[in-house]
């Protein structure tokens, strides 16, 4: 079963290389401009990677404690040019991390059309859930004669850190799970109305069959600059506990998204298959997250 009406090749088409005639698939401007939504739903071609910029927005009354995030995908990859996905917001008046996104910036409500996802943390802010802008089935009566049954939510991912109770410095380890992709463009339909098929109990059984598990490189010490360093390619300039690149233990050079700092309010994010732009800009934004038991 799939949460996606579309397909991998809406968004992507064939480019030549003049030099070598090398073909090789591109992402499509146009088709993404034109269905946003649809867009950031949709699992990252094989055999390429969508370069992306985010930047952090924490200036004015508030927005220390509820910054706005802004993920914008980079046309040509050196950032000269980029087209504007998505905007996050951390909500206010929520008992634990509540983050909603949306593909318009001026339309960050919860009930607006423009919502694609939102991300949830537990007290500690060690798991966080990430789903799409569907309800929860908590809210609905299915006793009830003409309920919109197909309207509550997907669960897209989970994602987990380690807790860091003795207070140890180092590195944040983390884990990513989501639903296994059936295809290139379709995954797994993770739709719990019982907790017991949530992402969370799933994971907790281990459900190889449904689910990826991923987890972050582990950076490596480096005695010259006395700091744990993974190599960025270039794209991440300065070092923060925040940077990470998540990689399957089978594929350990495979990276499938890699995020990290340029400078205070500006970072990179780079995605590969088999995830969606919805689901690496909502494990962004747990990195962004204070974590009482992390750090």
């Amino acid at each position: 079963m799939n949460m996606c009406s579309k397909s991998v090749e809406d968004f992507y088409m064939v480019a030549e290389c003049e030099e070598t005639g090398e073909r090789t698939l591109k992402c499509n401007f146009m088709a993404v401009l034109n269905d946003l939504k649809g867009f950031v739903k949709t699992p990252v071609a094989l055999g390429t990677i969508l370069r992306c910029h985010i930047v952090r927005n924490n200036k004015g009354m508030d927005r220390n404690i509820y910054p706005k995030y802004f993920l914008s995908l980079e046309e040509s990859g050196s950032g000269s040019g980029k087209i504007l996905l998505m905007t996050a917001r951390k909500r206010k008046r929520s008992t634990t991390s509540n983050y909603l996104i949306s593909v318009d910036p001026a339309d960050l409500s919860r009930r607006g059309n423009s919502c694609v996802g939102k991300v949830r943390s537990n007290l500690l802010g060690t798991q966080f859930v990430i789903y799409d802008s569907g309800n929860s089935p908590k809210k609905f009566n299915f006793t009830s004669l003409g309920v919109d049954l197909w309207n509550y939510r997907h669960e897209l991912g989970l994602v987990i850190y380690d807790s860091n109770v003795l207070g140890f410095r180092g590195p944040r380890k983390m884990k990513i799970v989501i639903p296994r992709m059936l295809n290139e463009s379709e995954r797994y339909e993770c739709r719990p109305d019982v907790d017991e098929d949530t992402l969370i109990e799933l994971n907790k059984r281990g459900s190889p069959n449904t689910l990826v598990e991923m987890r972050n490189k582990s950076p490596i010490w480096n005695m010259e600059s006395q700091s744990y360093v993974l190599d960025f390619m270039g794209r991440v300039k300065q070092a923060s506990v925040k940077n990470f690149q998540i990689i399957h233990e089978d594929k350990p050079d495979y990276v499938t998204l890699q995020f990290g700092r340029i400078d205070d309010d500006n970072f990179t994010m780079d995605i590969r298959f088999p995830l969606c732009p919805l689901q690496a800009f909502a494990t962004a934004l747990t990195s962004f997250d204070k974590k009482i038991a992390c750090e």
